[in-house]
């Protein structure tokens, strides 16, 4: 006979992992559910409990208004890095990363060692849950095993499985977590509905059932994969009215006066989900005898995107007579996207890392990133605070993120200095190029 499921009423919900998807999911169970936050990072957990987000994702009142000082059986949110009090909960959601190596292969250590850890604990009824972005079978074909080999458990018979992939956009305050639909799926018809039911208790925006795990799986990274084929059309077509001489952003708004024009625009394509999302589907797909061209054509595109950057900058300082080796070079944000401190596989640091190679002295400032993650992520030195460092010692500047501080900067373009604008965020007559 199959094990019960515990009613939803009755439930204490774990998520492991407060990261940028972990918490904002946690908070919001946390209104109605008693939830235990675990992440083995004890930093942020020790933030955490002092009330402070430092992601950014969700702000101190609404952390405070939820947080409670110990495991209760009341709603409330208690952070902790102990995996000793995740017992008591019945339903365990899986909100860790799922990064890539140096090769562009899936890395997925972090799924595996939070099975082991749920494992460990699971008890006859429980449900595990998981939102981590993977290829289709990673959830029942590599993370279900850990669950048995751990537990001494049965799947789908003494315990069971959800996939509802997170749906999280870092820096974004109005699709927040619940006001995004969210998919869910579960490892037999009734577990899919339990799971949808959770889902739907604190989703505002509504949930879709899909069929199967895998699924809703492959629906999750191709959200993304998508996303960064589209993002490589522009950034190509970019490079190719660059030769000819065409503004990009004026062939876009000329475009887009179609109905049915997609509004993306070129740039940098960096952080923890469309620049990583791809390579999981294409790992799959070669595990299945298929290489994936346009897939991983648009990656290599996306990723040449840094290099080019710095090279037209050199070129244009070049026309301009400017001394390039030993120059001093200025670059306006680090984080992967604007008003966010997340420096997850951000692509800045190609543009770095270019211009550092023509021997140049680059500078790199950005008021929303924490120096001391980008020296240990990155080994570089930024500059950081709320007051810029003067322009006029810069021989070019590059605005690589759309800060909304970099916005009302006096920049604009000389002769002994060259601005180019990755964002297009600056007047066209302020800057010598824009992307």
């Amino acid at each position: 006979m199959n094990a019960p499921l515990t009613p939803l009423s009755h439930s204490t919900i774990a998520v492991i992992g407060l990261g940028y998807v972990g918490l904002p999911l946690a908070v919001e169970f946390a209104k109605k559910y008693p939830v235990i936050g675990f992440d083995i990072n004890a930093r942020r957990v020790t933030e955490l409990q002092q009330g402070r987000d430092t992601t950014q994702e969700v702000s101190d009142e609404e952390l405070n208004a939820v947080l409670v000082n110990r495991q209760s059986e009341q709603k409330g949110l208690f952070a902790t890095d102990n995996a000793a009090g995740l017992e008591e909960a019945n339903i365990y959601v899986v909100t860790v990363p799922t990064p890539t190596d140096k090769h562009n292969r899936p890395v997925l250590t972090p799924m595996l060692k939070a099975s082991e850890t749920v494992g460990m604990v699971l008890k006859k009824g429980d449900v595990v849950i998981y939102e981590s972005t993977v290829y289709p079978g990673v959830t029942e074909d590599e993370c279900v095993p850990v669950l048995e080999k751990c537990s001494g458990l049965n799947y789908n018979t003494d315990f069971y499985v959800g996939y509802s992939p997170e749906r999280i956009n870092p820096g974004d305050k109005e699709h927040t977590v619940s006001k995004i639909l969210k998919v869910t799926s579960g490892s037999t018809s009734e577990t899919a509905d339990y799971v949808d039911e959770l889902y739907q208790s604190v989703i505002t925006a509504g949930t879709y059932k899909a069929s199967s795990i895998k699924v809703a799986e492959a629906a999750k990274v191709i959200e993304n994969s998508q996303r960064d084929i589209n993002i490589a059309f522009v950034n190509e077509l970019s490079k190719i009215f660059n030769l000819m001489g065409i503004d990009t952003q004026e062939v876009l708004a000329a475009a887009g006066t179609k109905w049915n024009f997609l509004p993306f625009r070129p740039g940098l394509v960096g952080g923890h989900c469309i620049g990583v999302d791809p390579y999981y589907l294409a790992q799959k797909a070669q595990e299945v005898g298929y290489h994936p061209e346009i897939i991983l054509a648009g990656r290599r595109l996306n990723d040449s995107m840094g290099k080019h950057v710095a090279t037209e900058v050199i070129k244009l300082m070049m026309r301009k007579d400017l001394k390039v080796i030993d120059a001093k070079v200025l670059i306006l944000g680090f984080t992967f996207k604007e008003d966010c401190p997340d420096v997850r596989n951000t692509r800045v640091i190609d543009i770095f890392q270019e211009l550092r190679s023509f021997d140049m002295e680059v500078d790199v400032y950005d008021p929303w990133a924490s120096k001391e993650e980008v020296a240990h992520e990155y080994g570089i030195e930024i500059i950081e605070g709320k007051t810029p460092p003067d322009l006029s010692l810069y021989s070019a500047i590059v605005l690589a993120v759309a800060h909304r501080e970099f916005k009302s900067l006096s920049i604009c373009k000389s002769d002994q200095q060259v601005v180019f604008d990755v964002k297009a965020v600056l007047e066209k007559d302020m800057v010598d190029a824009r992307l």
